[in-house]
């Protein structure tokens, strides 16, 4: 059973003036698009076919893993991001973020720097470790938090095709986006 693109979660245009459709559209129409089609391509008539793109991505390395965690932050990502996201987190998110860092305030900070000093494609992550602690990390291209000990909470897209549409090479501007966005509610329902 092939790997499907699935729909953004919410429409084209909702998510401006923050992101704008033609950015959505050449990001997931046309970017997340081409990494499920080279997954595609790549387990086709394999053992692989027949499983969900988190466990290809779990099984696979080379060009076959690169495709499938693109794919797979990808799908994370969309669901990151809210037409009436922003605002602060609540509950044990906001319990969590209050122990780990202070206050979402200074979350926000660090995941701000580690975005930006981030060289070159990639992806930031508000994780939880094992111990329920929460950080804020960086993978470098394709890198995905499926593969390690730490649970991703939240994704933020570092590769310049998720921004520059909207803001050339302001990555600064975009994580100011980003925060206005923020589906809290999601990243919520991934804490362990």
């Amino acid at each position: 059973m092939p790997v499907e693109l699935l729909e953004l979660p919410y429409a084209r245009t909702s998510l401006q003036p923050h992101l704008s459709a033609a950015c959505l559209d050449l990001h997931h129409g046309r970017h997340h698009r081409g990494y499920v089609d080279a997954v595609n391509a790549r387990i086709a008539n394999t053992e692989l076919a027949d499983l969900p793109l988190a466990d290809i991505v779990r099984h696979s390395q080379g060009s076959l893993f690169e495709a499938a965690a693109q794919a797979w932050n990808h799908e994370f990502f969309w669901q990151c991001l809210h037409p009436r996201g922003g605002g602060e987190p609540s509950g044990p998110l906001a319990e969590g973020i209050a122990r780990s860092f202070g206050d979402t305030r200074r979350m926000r900070e660090e995941f701000n720097r580690v975005a930006l000093a981030l060289f070159g494609s990639g992806w930031a992550w508000l994780v939880q470790h094992p111990d329920g602690s929460l950080a804020v990390l960086a993978t470098r291209n394709a890198g995905t938090r499926l593969t390690g000990a730490s649970r991703a909470l939240l994704a933020c897209d570092l590769w310049e095709h998720a921004y520059y549409t909207d803001f050339q090479n302001e990555r600064a501007r975009y994580l100011e986006a980003f925060w206005k966005l923020v589906n809290w509610d999601f990243a919520s329902a991934q804490l362990r």
